[in-house]
């Protein structure tokens, strides 16, 4: 077992520079997985204890997240005293479990220490509550033995110090992982668009194109003609790489000139020798502080416009949906009602009326049977 860290009690900060690898592989995590590994080296580093515990999503309608490092029982948190202190007001960020009952006799004699803390052969239980909007999100537990003791007022102050750290990476996990969210959500939606679309990484590599995008490409490295008896799949073309490039620039500039910058404006590119071929650059802010841009990359051949059955000045919208509306217009493609639509996107029914008015007029459709055909 590691020994415990030590405090400077006159600043109230960590001394001891061996957890600052630690801490470093906290803030690194990306996942799940690795927020789970970075939990249990750091409070192995920094606290004796038997068993640690992760728990997250503790809300009715999504499934709880619980992990241990050994086999724990189901219900933890919603056995008594610990539900009861869940739903109390105002929320508390650190607990030990034996202060919520009357002594310590009827620690040891209630269901909750025989079905979760005997079984572990432990005596002393801690939980760091973290919260959102008064709603328990995530609890971190310590277990500590009958010969290792209950927690030390140097190590509670040290939980205390670390706790910081520990719900400045849940946000940032969540921020991650609503990126992943929208990029999937948009993925899948740009699929369906008869728009050529691309999405391109910060560092110019490529992340996704639907088919129309891979033939616009080809088009336009091989010609029309050729293009129609190649089965090739072209590179971005350098033309509009260039312009991505010219982007990033701007939006430097932009990020050094303050605070409140806004995206730069789009970048137009048309084809040297064949001008029906365009492309509009965008570029488009993940919901992240730490996620850089994306460039989504929208292309048009308009000598094949007048093939398609929707006026081309709304074809570049569909892209410009936001994640809410994107999810309401595929449940819409789907066939579902609005009441099925508020159920699936646990949203109320105004809301969804509000996004779908927003999904029209964004698209210029005045029904769901052209923004399904729209779709098609």
């Amino acid at each position: 077992m590691r020994p415990a860290l030590q405090i400077d009690a006159k600043r109230g900060s960590l001394i001891d520079p061996a957890i600052e690898k630690y801490l470093l592989a906290l803030h690194a995590a990306q996942d799940l997985d690795s927020f789970w590994g970075a939990i249990q080296e750091l409070i192995g580093a920094a606290i004796p204890n038997q068993v640690i515990g992760l728990t997250l999503q503790h809300n009715p309608i999504l499934p709880l997240t619980a992990k241990w490092t050994a086999p724990m029982a189901d219900g933890f948190f919603i056995t008594q005293p610990l539900k009861k202190c869940v739903s109390a007001q105002p929320p508390k960020k650190v607990v030990r479990v034996m202060d919520l009952f009357s002594n310590h006799r009827a620690f040891t004699r209630s269901t909750f220490f025989r079905k979760y803390v005997a079984s572990q052969r432990c005596a002393h239980v801690t939980c760091l509550l973290f919260w959102q909007r008064r709603r328990l999100v995530c609890a971190i537990v310590i277990m500590r033995t009958a010969a290792q003791g209950d927690l030390s007022l140097a190590e509670i102050k040290l939980l205390r110090q670390l706790y910081p750290q520990f719900l400045t990476t849940l946000q940032r996990l969540r921020s991650l992982e609503l990126d992943r969210a929208v990029r999937s959500d948009l993925e899948e939606f740009v699929k369906r668009l008869p728009l050529p679309t691309m999405l391109v990484r910060w560092n110019l590599k490529l992340l996704f194109q639907n088919r129309a995008a891979r033939n616009f490409c080809t088009v336009w490295e091989n010609g029309s003609d050729q293009a129609r008896v190649l089965n090739a799949k072209s590179a971005i073309p350098p033309e509009i790489l260039d312009r991505c490039r010219r982007l990033k620039q701007k939006w430097a500039r932009e990020r050094r000139s303050g605070p409140k910058q806004t995206n730069p404006e789009p970048e137009r590119v048309s084809h040297a020798e064949s001008p029906h071929l365009r492309a509009i650059i965008h570029l488009r802010q993940l919901n992240s502080a730490v996620a850089r841009p994306h460039f989504l990359i929208e292309c048009e051949d308009s000598s094949r416009l007048e093939a398609v059955s929707v006026t081309p000045a709304s074809l570049p919208h569909l892209a410009r949906l936001t994640g809410r509306e994107q999810e309401v217009t595929r449940l819409v493609c789907n066939g579902q009602s609005n009441q099925e639509i508020a159920d699936a996107a646990r949203l109320s029914l105004p809301m969804v009326k509000k996004h779908l008015h927003a999904v029209f007029r964004k698209l210029e459709v005045s029904s769901r049977s052209q923004l399904m055909a729209l779709m098609l």
